[in-house]
């Protein structure tokens, strides 16, 4: 059965199916994250069902086989993945994201995309870009990457660290960033996992999202083939705004509803002796209650309208940076209030550790620190807003 929350977002068929899907995937995560984020351990339960149900195709062109969903849809399964489990939703995320990135963009020859296809549809293989390094920091802030390419006897030569690998122990494929040589440039390699001098070093030992294990990845002397740089200098350049990022503040949007539809349950079933009725009867409940649904409806409302835009409208996508920043940020801000609302409808035993209430809690605190980092956000509207101002 299809959620209210989404009936008035469905636009056709095949999106109540896709919806179906993610609800069925989205109820079976739910009963494994609790033990998955107190082990702190990758779900790959999560993602074998992931894999047999054809979700991490999603994104896949249609002529290489498959669903081609785009942002709109993206961003409605990834929310609707996150009640159940976020760091399953997260991960995945970036994996679909990739693709769904390219297909936008067009910077990728047929062969590169039919060979990485290929490897998704056939293999079920999973792939995120491993981008971040200590001394850089986010690769939104423009750094140039630490990790070197050396081309040798027709080979590349890899050595580096990188930082903030979602999914490292489910990785199958990671799309590496590097400096090329000393010529200042720099490129993506596409690196198997399983290449020898490739090494997951686990450092991921945090508070939130648990189960996205981003542990770190070292490269140490990894030899790749000739044709494993997929991204060079010399690819088309384009520079359309990264709208598949949206899967960050649907991802948190749908912790924020996970925690809302908890703080509901508890307040029309929990009765203290001192009062009549549950407490959902309790004005002060109801008018808490009243702002996590308008919280809700501005973030999702502003989400799924610009998402709409961007698939409606190509001709604009080029001006829409501004509104898909501001997105991210109305929206993880706004899942962390709502998380707080809900806390506070449960009162104390929303501190527990056998309370779902604290996971969501902590996990929603992630969404502040994913880019586009909230400083920059406002920056870029402030700039926008002045320049805008002195043309007119």
């Amino acid at each position: 059965m299809i959620n209210h929350l989404y009936h008035a977002y469905i636009k056709n068929d095949r999106q109540k199916q896709l919806l179906e899907m993610a609800n069925t995937l989205s109820d079976s995560f739910s009963k494994r994250a609790e033990n998955i984020d107190k082990e702190g351990r990758f779900p790959f339960e999560n993602f074998n069902e992931l894999k047999k149900s054809g979700y991490v195709g999603l994104t896949v062109p249609e002529k290489f086989g498959g669903e081609a969903i785009d942002l709109y849809e993206f961003v409605m399964l990834q929310e609707r993945i996150a009640t159940g489990d976020a760091a399953t939703a997260l991960s995945i995320g970036w994996h679909l994201g990739l693709m769904l990135e390219m297909r936008d963009e067009q910077t990728w020859s047929d062969d590169v995309f039919e060979r990485l296809s290929n490897l998704i549809m056939n293999e079920n293989a999973l792939f995120n870009r491993a981008a971040s390094e200590p001394a850089t920091g986010s690769p939104t802030r423009g750094g140039m990457p630490q990790t070197k390419a050396i081309h040798k006897d027709g080979k590349w030569i890899l050595n580096g660290r990188k930082s903030f690998t979602s999914m490292a122990p489910g990785l199958q494929y990671a799309l590496v960033s590097s400096q090329i040589g000393d010529t200042g440039e720099k490129g993506f390699f596409l690196v198997n996992m399983k290449a020898q001098g490739v090494e997951i070093e686990e450092k991921w030992d945090t508070m939130s999202m648990r189960g996205t294990r981003s542990d770190d990845l070292v490269l140490h002397n990894v030899s790749l083939p000739e044709d494993a740089l997929i991204e060079g200098p010399e690819n088309p350049k384009n520079e359309l705004p990264k709208a598949w990022l949206l899967h960050i503040p649907a991802c948190y949007l749908g912790v924020a509803i996970a925690a809302r539809n908890e703080a509901i349950d508890f307040a029309k079933t929990y009765s203290p002796n001192s009062l009549p009725g549950p407490i959902k009867e309790v004005p002060e409940v109801q008018r808490k209650i009243g702002e996590m649904e308008l919280e809700l409806m501005r973030a999702r409302e502003m989400m799924y309208s610009v998402a709409l835009r961007w698939v409606a409208e190509p001709e604009k996508r080029s001006f829409m940076g501004p509104e898909l920043a501001a997105v991210k940020h109305v929206a993880t801000n706004s899942a962390a209030r709502v998380v707080d609302l809900a806390m506070r409808i449960v009162g104390a035993r929303a501190l527990f550790k056998d309370n779902p209430m604290q996971r969501h809690y902590r996990d929603v605190r992630a969404g502040l620190h994913n880019p586009p980092m909230d400083d920059a956000v406002i920056s870029m509207l402030a700039g926008n807003a002045l320049n805008q101002h002195e043309s007119s």
